[in-house]
């Protein structure tokens, strides 16, 4: 087993460098760089395409001017072991759109906010959807299981960016008619560096509720009707016909035989919280314009801050590597007898 492990931490250096690589490449085809962008300033053409009537011509020698500041007059290799090791895969570059703050300034902003509203969403889901699985698979096929079966579709009919319009129209004060008891945007308030700790606690809780409870929506039906199936084919194997024939009762036979074999499939996306800090969520974050991970790597798509795109990327890639091998140590954690060798 530990050979295994030892397989699969060495398997991630080679593939981050393919999937860095392949990316690095992708972006060089791309229109609309960063030296064209500069090429169309100099121009006087906006974003719409429409020229101002000062038009510029731009010289061969200012083109490769240009190139040379964003580093695109040297060869692509070269560019791109500058970016691995001499540029610590892009953390000490400078952003495009922030001239004036390196990659890792940019995201350590907004890395606490990812973190606190990615992770909280997170175990959210699982907290509350493990035990409505269970309870489903318990009382399957009664009132309870058809209720709440028909509540969590209808729920998870609706997509997040509709359900956080809806959430923030009836609850954030957009109209008279409605309520107003949560902030509309922003993860924080204007005079959050004053308030007391507690206060501080307070501030974030609430402006984190509804995007949360957005969050957990999206994942509620996926997670709770998983968690139920997968109790239910535990149920029906020969083991628990076993241990209910010898005396035992249902309820025990589930608590205490089937229930750690059906978290099994669960644990497939444990290890996925280690990505969830920076990615959240770019949907959940864009109607509730909260400034993490998921809007600055949408902002960088756009705008084509490489440096920010490729230094989210990097990071994400590593998380989700290691999450991939987290997965695996939890499998063993709930059933010993899987061996990966």
């Amino acid at each position: 087993m530990k050979t295994y492990f030892i397989k699969r931490f060495l398997l991630i250096i080679p593939t981050f460098l393919c999937i860095t690589f392949l990316c690095f490449l992708l972006i060089q085809f791309i229109p609309g760089g960063p030296v064209e962008q500069k090429i169309r300033e100099m121009k006087g053409i906006n974003s719409d395409g429409i020229m101002s009537s000062d038009i510029q011509t731009i010289s061969p020698m200012q083109r490769e001017s240009i190139k040379k500041h964003f580093g695109f007059d040297k060869p692509f290799h070269k560019r791109y072991f500058k970016w691995l090791i001499g540029d610590k895969v892009g953390m000490n570059m400078y952003s495009y759109k922030y001239p004036n703050k390196t990659v890792w300034e940019v995201i350590k902003e907004r890395l606490k906010i990812s973190l606190i509203f990615g992770l909280t969403g997170f175990f959210l889901s699982y907290i509350v959807c493990i035990p409505l699985g269970i309870l489903k698979a318990i009382y399957n096929k009664t009132k309870f299981d058809i209720i709440s079966s028909l509540i969590i579709f209808s729920a998870y009919a609706i997509p997040v960016f509709a359900f956080g319009m809806i959430l923030k129209l009836l609850f954030c004060g957009v109209s008279e008619n409605f309520f107003d008891l949560f902030p509309m945007s922003n993860f924080s308030s204007d005079n959050f560096e004053f308030l007391s700790f507690w206060g501080k606690t307070k501030d974030i809780a609430n402006h984190m509720f509804l995007p949360c409870l957005c969050y957990v929506i999206g994942s509620f039906a996926v997670l709770t009707m998983l968690m139920k199936n997968s109790l239910l084919q535990e149920v029906q194997k020969d083991y628990v016909r076993y241990v209910m024939a010898k005396g035992g009762s249902f309820f025990y036979t589930i608590w205490h035989h089937s229930l750690r074999n059906a978290l099994i499939p669960i644990a497939t996306g444990f290890g996925s919280f280690l990505s969830l800090m920076f990615a959240g969520s770019i949907i959940i974050e864009q109607v509730f314009e909260i400034n993490g991970m998921g809007r600055l790597s949408i902002e960088a798509a756009i705008s084509r801050d490489y440096p920010i795109f490729m230094g989210i990327l990097a990071l994400s890639s590593i998380l989700a590597l290691l999450g991939n091998i987290l997965s695996d140590f939890l499998y063993i954690l709930i059933d010993p007898r899987i061996d990966f060798n």
